[in-house]
């Protein structure tokens, strides 16, 4: 569909083309490839599945940054209607990707299922409703809740100092030269994040800690964004990119893994699905909200501002639900298999299915 989508444009005759073969068509192929894509590395890692996670979403920065340059070389040399052309033919390459993505069976799925399939067979229509809401299960989970509240604070913020930070920095006095190279700074040392944290929280003293290092790395990043104000140069502006930058892809690489760590494998593909849906819905308006705010103000510092603050109250948010689920904890003793299940949904963390226990890569059967 996305390289349709692209093929598509290279042809188009007016706007309203492009809204539906590059806006629709494209854009839903895309977000069809992503989800899974990212699903998948949950479901073949679980020892190293911050650094699996960290490499695969740096993915995305590489072909941003090295894409960038390529794709304005093609327009020039084939306009731009052949380079929408050639991106058609280099995106049909995610169906080579996907075929390589062989689905991991486990032993303990194949008995179920085949104990399962007289009945399923018998009763297939009345399954079907019961299994999607099992599907969706994990909407019952606290943490989850809490989690997909936060990423709307977090997407806000996000979003901002990507669209605005050029912006500020010619109007600060910087050079357009080096307000570009800002951006590339960004954008490199957020790759560096993606890789490094990931190893990091992979580590045996840290694993258990995920959580917090991601709203560490939310926090870290609302900090820099209140402190953009008061940057009025190139040489203060660059250290800020540098730390921005590299927290920035801290919190995406370990955004999947928290997911996962709270939901399960088995509910990873649909909770992805809805956290990077609630990613987007906030990510796409706050851009426009912040130049409304420039607009009345006649600076950046609302902008700014609001924006920090919002990605500093979900790491907040986040905070004080780990306290509360810990006071829980407390309260309430150990969980055990016996215990209320309301009790094990809010104890879940995801990780018990298969892998824990021997803390080992899951193999095909």
């Amino acid at each position: 569909m996305a390289s349709t989508g692209l093929i598509l444009s290279s042809f188009a005759t007016s706007l309203e083309n492009l809204y539906l073969s590059l806006g629709v068509l494209t854009g839903i192929g895309f977000a069809l490839c992503y989800t899974p894509a990212i699903a998948m590395v949950g479901k073949y890692f679980c020892k190293r599945k911050s650094l699996a996670y960290g490499v695969a979403m740096s993915g995305s920065g590489i072909g941003t940054f090295i894409l960038a340059p390529v794709v304005q070389h093609l327009i020039e040399l084939y306009s731009w209607r052949g380079a929408l052309l050639l991106l058609g033919g280099f995106v049909a390459n995610l169906c080579v990707c996907g075929a390589l993505m062989r689905p991991i069976a486990f032993k303990e799925e194949q008995l179920s299922a085949a104990s399962r399939q007289p009945f399923r067979t018998d009763c297939l229509n009345s399954c079907v409703f019961l299994q999607s809401l099992q599907e969706y299960s994990f909407f019952l989970m606290p943490d989850f809740m809490v989690l997909a509240v936060s990423i709307l604070f977090l997407a806000y913020g996000c979003s901002v100092p990507f669209v605005y930070l050029v912006p500020y920095a010619l109007n600060v006095g910087v050079s357009h030269q080096n307000s570009a190279f800002l951006m590339s700074i960004l954008g490199v040392i957020g790759i560096v994040g993606n890789i490094t944290f990931g190893w990091l929280t992979d580590r045996r003293c840290l694993k258990k800690y995920r959580y917090f290092c991601f709203l560490i790395a939310v926090g870290m990043d609302g900090l820099c964004c209140l402190l953009i104000p008061t940057l009025h140069s190139f040489p203060l502006l660059m250290p800020f990119s540098v730390i921005y930058g590299y927290f920035d892809g801290a919190y995406v690489a370990l955004l999947p893994v928290v997911t996962s760590d709270i939901v399960g494998t088995q509910y990873l593909s649909s909770a992805l699905g809805v956290v990077f849906f609630l990613h987007a819905i906030p990510y796409l308006i706050s851009p426009p909200i912040a130049g409304w705010l420039v607009d009345r103000t006649g600076t950046y510092t609302a902008a700014f501002m609001l924006s920090g603050f919002s990605m500093i109250f979900s790491s907040v948010l986040l905070v004080c639900a780990a306290l509360i689920k810990k006071c829980f904890k407390t309260r309430s003793g150990s969980y055990s298999t016996n215990s209320d299940p309301k009790l094990q949904i809010w104890a879940n963390t995801g990780e018990t299915e298969y892998c824990v226990a021997a803390d080992q890569e899951p193999k095909p059967v």
